[in-house]
Parts: C-alpha cells; structure tokens; sequence
C-alpha cells in the first residue's frame, strides 16, 4: 500500500514540473451522464441503469484534477455496483498523461487500500488526439491483482490500446468508430484454457452522438457480446 501511495505520489510530483503552453481553462467542471447500462471497454459493469457524475478542477498550467463516479440505479441480486475513480491529468501539445485511480465501492470500505486484494486500481496511460483521430495507450501498475487462479499475472500490468476515429459529421450529428485490444484475461474471456495475458481485440463500435445524447453499438470479439448502449449528459 506505501508503495502504490507513493507511485501515485511521484507521478503527481512529475506532472506538477512538466508545464504547457496551451491556454486552458481554469476553474470547476461538474456534470452528469445517464447510461442505459456501463459498458467500458468492450465490457459490461453492473447489470442495471446508472448515474454517472463527474467533479474536475483545471489549474492554470493545464494540470486537471477529478472524480468520476457510476452507481447502478437498481442492484443486479447481489448489490448495486458502485465505482468511484480519481485522476490526475496534463496535456501537452496533442498528448495528455494521464494517472487514474480505479475504486470499485460497491462495499464502501477500505476507500484508500491499495494492497494486491483492495478495491483500487492505479493506472498510468497516454491520449493522443488530433482532427479525427484519437489514440490511448493504458497500463496497470499497481493495486489489486485479481484472481491468481485464473491470472497468474494479475491485474497489476494488464495492458490496453484503442484507436478512434471520427467519420462523419453532419446536421449536428457526429460518429466515431473505436477500436481496441487489451489483455485477454482481462478484458475478455478471462475463464479461457491457458490464457497468460495475451493481447486480444477486446473492443469495437460504433457511436453516433447529437448534442448531449449519444447512443454505441459495442462488440467484443473475444467474449462474443455485444451492447447497444444510450447516454444522456447534463
């Protein structure tokens, strides 16, 4: 747990030195997103409805701090699934370095344990975006590792790459199409015969978006399922 606490650390001190040139706005952000069900990268979280919100602060020099929440409207037999993520990013030029804490609260305890068998998750990746094309390169470095019996390698350094690009744009409506290819024991199939991390297409679709509602059609080759999704931001 201190070693992930002070990777975390470290990595805020590093961003807080990098500085950028690009004008940005400083101040709060807060909203809102109502999902038909959570779909995230390629795979379903929580069988039910939820309400997603989201709290940013943006400093001068471009560094953002958030939080970002899911909580599932109705519980799936068990209880309801619940997700609370904090991140701290810094864009510079068409990049943005991202750190983010993933905290599965659906038993709303241990908030901050970062040990092999918590609730967290800590996550360092790469964005890159210009004109219509986006790219995100993604790892997990530390924090819970999941299962050993199904992944000898845990979570701890599950890998994710996505590319998207946006194809049309028209009379206010937008489309995008994603692609992307993470390990298989956890992205995909994870109860597969002799899976070691293998890298496998985990996620494709596409989603067509008019002002602040957005529907995604989701296919995930490895597990075969597939989602139609409906969001509304506020």
């Amino acid at each position: 747990m201190k070693r992930s606490a002070k990777l975390l650390t470290l990595a805020v001190a590093l961003f807080a030195g990098f500085g950028t040139s690009t004008a940005q706005a400083e101040g709060f952000k807060v909203g809102a997103d109502v999902v038909s069900s959570y779909v995230w990268r390629g795979g379903e979280l929580g069988d039910s409805p939820a309400i997603q919100p989201n709290l940013s602060y943006t400093f001068s020099n471009g560094i953002s701090v958030g939080a970002w929440g899911s909580y599932g409207i109705k519980d799936s037999g068990v209880e309801r699934y619940k997700e609370i993520d904090l991140t701290v990013s810094l864009p510079v030029g068409p990049f943005t370095f991202m750190v983010t804490d993933y905290n599965n609260a659906s038993n709303n305890s241990d908030a901050y344990n970062f040990s092999d068998n918590g609730p967290n998750v800590i996550e360092l990746s790469t964005a890159y975006a210009k004109g219509n094309l986006s790219l995100l390169a993604a790892i997990n470095v530390a924090g819970n590792k999941g299962d050993s019996t199904i992944n000898t390698d845990g979570t701890k350094h599950a890998k994710y790459f996505e590319a998207g690009y946006k194809f049309y744009e028209k009379d206010g409506y937008s489309a995008k199409a994603v692609c992307g290819v993470g390990d298989e024991d956890y992205y995909g199939d994870q109860f597969g015969v002799g899976k070691n991390n293998k890298l496998a297409l985990v996620n494709t679709g596409i989603s067509v978006s008019k002002d602040r509602y957005t529907g995604s059609y989701v296919y995930n080759p490895d597990t075969e399922a597939s989602y139609l999704v409906f969001m509304a931001s506020f």
